[in-house]
Formats: structure tokens, C-alpha cells, sequence
């Protein structure tokens, strides 16, 4: 082994103990059940199917009662964790900025009457079926930072679940604005370093997350629809007079820009061409201010004054094939700041597709690490797993210089320093002694009699309806008849 090779393995080893006291002290309630759960989630050998199989392992000393009482009565100081993964060295892209991620992935509970905050989830070919479906389920908007390159890694910072009073902007900014201000406050960022880019899917309106964002040195990169209809700057007021003689009043916004009609696209301001081994020929176009025109309905009903004008950079990014075969389809991108060169498209529309990152990391803690594969009733208990599973997956980014590839026989080779998460928890078993283990042992007791062999259970717990229980007004006549309805 090289002194460089030590240095790393002996720097993970570091890195990963301080992270787990942090995540001890953090777990103020049943601390060491909850502590060595998160050791059994690393240590399984192979995908985690049921939660009370982790009770068999030598690295939870508990019994399965202990388990369940640990996710229903446990607590997690959750501001506090937050701070400690910020406090982490971050992934940064290629010009040594923070790229962040949003996305909202679904815990599908179809069969949970009794659990409340259910919402209808969207998901896609569920079951074989090729259309959507509305299934019931806890959403959950995650933040991650992003890493340069082909990889499934990337650090989850932070993970709200979505209520049935939420406006689902507004959790996200709130949530976006908290991550940025911890990493700021951990030294992640200073002044004079570049904005910190936050990544959104076409599910988010970019603009209204820029607004909403306001005061952060963040600039804020979402896919649009391809049906959207966006303008162009206004004209000065001597072009406007210029053009009509006959005077009259300088309009807010500029001529339309149809993205299904080329015609009014016009000349782009930045144009650039590479390629790519994954996608071909990319070409990428770009037009500066480029704005959406705000109206007084929906999500800016309640907006007071003149509603504003959000100017950005709009990228046309058109490639030659896909990785499955399918046809490529134009992607549109919208970006909150003016004047980007060539060189700032071509880093925009490569952090965008490192957006799908996260995506990988959803497949794994679900399907590896069986995020949602637990029963639990409610949604507190469903949010202290889900740290737990933030824990170990960020132990797993942390440990990956000092893990060795234990290949199974069916899997391909690879090289030690492209292991996924999932290769790295093959041999985390091997770790855990080098590691800091602030959990107690556990005391002698003897188990309740429990409830008398057959007997009934009397205790019907409560069902809950699905769905949104605050409708937010979509017109200003709607809002005004509920306002006189309140007053």
C-alpha cells in the first residue's frame, strides 16, 4: 500500500468515526437501539427485506421489541445531523462549485389505512401497467450534493416529508434555503467563491424557485416542458419610440418565444457543439433574458404589488441518441443567471444530467437498503428510518478510499476507485472494527407477558383519509369568496 493510499484509508477511517458521535449524540432518545440499527443496516449481507431480520445479526445486541420501540418512541435531533453531514468534505463539480440536487421520491403505503399524511403519490408503470397511477404514500423531497463524472455517488444532506397542508415550492425552498445556510455556516462556501447551482426537475417551476430563493448565493438550473411560451426582453423606451411614432405606453415584456416554433427563436446568444461518448453529438443553444410572464393566479395569487420580471438563460440541449435506444427529445433548461458564455452552457446542461445521480442513489437505499420496505404505522416513525438510512449511506460515501472489492461471483469487475454504494457495503463488515462505536452494551431484562393468548385486540386504531386537505385558491375571485368566507 502506498503512503498516499494510507493517508486516504486512514483519512475515511477519521471522517466516518466523528460522523458516527455526531450521529450518537444526535439520536437523544433510545440512542443505541437506534445506533446499532444503523450498523445492522450496513453490516446485512445483501438487500435488506424486513427490518426485524436485522435483529439477527451480531452488530444489533437487542432484541426485535427493542428495534420497533426504537423507531416509534425514539428521537432524532434532526437540525443537529444536518449540521454534522454539512460539516462533511462536499462533492463539487468541475469548476469547484456545489452542485445541489432537489427531487421528490415516494414511500408507497397502498395498504396503510391507519397511517396519517398519506398523499396520492404519481408514479409510472407500476405493476406492469404502462399508465400512470396515482398510488397512496408519504413523499419525500430530498437534497443531495452532486459530484463530477460518471458515478452513482452523491451526499443526501437533507430529506422532508411532504404533509398534506404543504405547499410543495414553498417545503422545498424553505428546505433548500436551510441546507445552503448549514453549509455556509460549516465553511462549504465563502464569499467569492461561484453561486451554488441547485438542480431541478421539470416538476419544479425554476423561476418561482429562484424567486423564492432570493438573498442565497445560489443560482437555480430546472428543466422546462416543452410546450412552455416564455418572452424576450422588453424594448428600451427610445427602440419602443423609435418603432411607434405615435408614442403610447413601453410594453413589460418583449415579443414571444414559442419553444414548439422555431421561427421565434431567433439567433441564439451562445452556441456550442461536443461529444460525447454517452449521447453522441451534443448541440447546445442559448438566449439571454429570457423570462416566463407572471399572472395573478395560482402559485402568485397571493403575491402583493407588481408581480416581477425573473430574467435567465434559456438552453436548448439536443443530442444524437440515448443510452436505451430511445429517441431523443430536446430538453429545455432554464437558468436564473444572465450573460453565460459558451463554456457556462456546456457546464449548465452537464450538471442537469448529473441530476440523474440522485435518481441512482433512490433505486439504491430502496432497493439495497430497503428504505421502504419497513411497515410502519406512522409517519415520525417513517422519518427516524429514513435518517437512519441517510446515516449509513453517507458511512458508505465515507468509507469507500478504504474498502476492498469483494467481488461476488456473478458480478463484473471493476476498478477499487469505481465501487458503487452498494459493492462498498459488501465488505463494510470489515470496517466496522476500525470505526468508533459510541453505543452501550445492553442490560439484562426479562420481557412482558404481552398480551394474553387469545385475547382480541381492542385498541382500533383510527383510519385516515388520503389526500390534500387545504385547496388553495387558483383564481382571485376564488380567493377572494374564501376570504369573506374567514372574515
Amino acid at each position: 500500500m502506498s503512503v498516499l493510499d494510507h493517508d486516504a484509508r486512514r483519512d475515511a477511517f477519521d471522517f466516518t468515526s466523528h460522523l458516527r458521535e455526531d450521529l450518537y449524540a444526535c439520536l437523544t432518545r433510545r440512542g443505541d437501539a437506534l445506533f446499532e440499527i444503523t450498523d445492522a443496516l450496513l453490516c446485512e449481507n445483501g438487500p435488506v427485506t424486513s427490518p426485524v431480520d436485522l435483529t439477527l445479526l451480531a452488530e444489533h445486541r437487542r432484541g426485535h421489541g427493542a428495534l420497533y420501540d426504537a423507531l416509534n418512541c425514539g428521537r432524532i435531533d434532526a437540525a443537529g445531523l444536518r449540521r454534522a453531514l454539512a460539516m462533511l468534505p462536499q462533492p463539487k463539480a468541475a469548476d469547484n462549485r456545489l452542485v445541489l440536487a432537489v427531487d421528490v421520491t415516494n414511500w408507497l403505503r397502498p395498504d396503510a389505512p391507519c397511517s396519517a399524511d398519506r398523499l396520492f403519490c404519481h408514479v409510472y408503470g407500476r405493476s406492469g401497467r404502462s399508465s400512470d397511477q396515482f398510488i397512496p404514500g408519504w413523499p419525500y423531497s430530498f437534497v443531495a450534493a452532486l459530484e463530477s463524472g460518471r458515478t452513482s455517488w452523491c451526499q443526501l444532506l437533507d430529506a422532508v416529508r411532504l404533509g398534506p397542508d404543504n405547499d410543495v415550492a414553498e417545503v422545498t425552498a424553505t428546505q433548500v434555503r436551510r441546507v445552503v445556510t448549514d453549509l455556509i455556516e460549516q465553511g462549504q462556501w465563502e464569499p467569492g467563491d461561484p453561486d451554488v447551482l441547485v438542480v431541478f426537475d421539470a416538476s419544479y417551476d425554476a423561476p418561482r424557485m429562484a424567486y423564492l430563493l432570493t438573498g442565497l448565493p445560489v443560482e437555480v438550473l430546472g428543466r422546462m416542458r416543452t410546450d412552455r411560451v416564455v418572452r424576450r426582453p422588453a424594448p428600451t423606451r427610445e427602440e419602443f419610440y423609435r418603432a411607434n411614432p405615435r408614442g403610447g405606453h413601453p410594453p413589460k415584456h418583449g415579443k414571444r418565444f414559442r419553444f414548439a416554433k422555431p421561427d421565434t427563436w431567433g439567433e441564439p446568444d451562445a452556441a456550442t457543439v461536443q461529444i460525447t461518448d454517452r449521447y453522441g453529438t451534443a448541440k447546445a443553444m442559448a438566449w439571454d433574458c429570457i423570462h416566463p410572464r407572471l399572472t395573478t393566479r395560482s402559485a402568485w395569487i397571493d403575491h402583493t404589488g407588481e408581480l416581477p420580471v425573473l430574467e435567465g438563460t434559456l438552453i436548448r440541449l439536443q443530442v444524437d441518441h440515448l443510452p436505451g435506444g430511445q429517441d431523443p427529445l430536446p430538453v429545455w433548461l432554464w437558468s436564473s443567471k444572465t450573460g453565460l458564455t459558451s463554456g457556462d452552457v456546456d457546464l449548465r446542461w452537464q450538471a442537469f444530467l448529473r441530476r440523474f445521480d440522485l435518481e441512482r442513489t433512490f433505486h439504491m437505499i430502496k432497493q439495497t437498503l430497503g428504505w421502504t420496505r419497513p411497515k410502519l404505522r406512522s409517519p415520525e416513525a417513517a422519518d427516524r428510518w429514513t435518517w437512519l438510512v441517510i446515516a449509513a449511506h453517507t458511512q458508505l460515501r465515507l468509507t469507500r478510499e478504504a474498502a476492498a472489492h469483494l467481488r461476488r461471483p456473478w458480478e463484473k469487475p471493476t476498478e477499487p476507485a469505481r465501487l458503487t454504494p452498494a459493492r462498498v457495503r459488501h465488505g463494510f463488515q470489515n470496517l466496522r472494527p476500525h470505526l468508533h462505536c459510541p453505543a452501550r452494551a445492553p442490560k439484562h431484562s426479562i420481557p412482558g407477558p404481552g398480551r394474553p393468548v387469545g385475547s382480541k385486540n381492542r385498541h382500533r386504531d383510527t383510519p385516515h383519509d388520503v389526500g390534500k386537505t387545504t385547496r388553495r385558491p387558483e383564481t382571485i375571485t376564488e380567493r377572494n369568496r374564501l376570504k369573506a368566507r374567514k372574515g
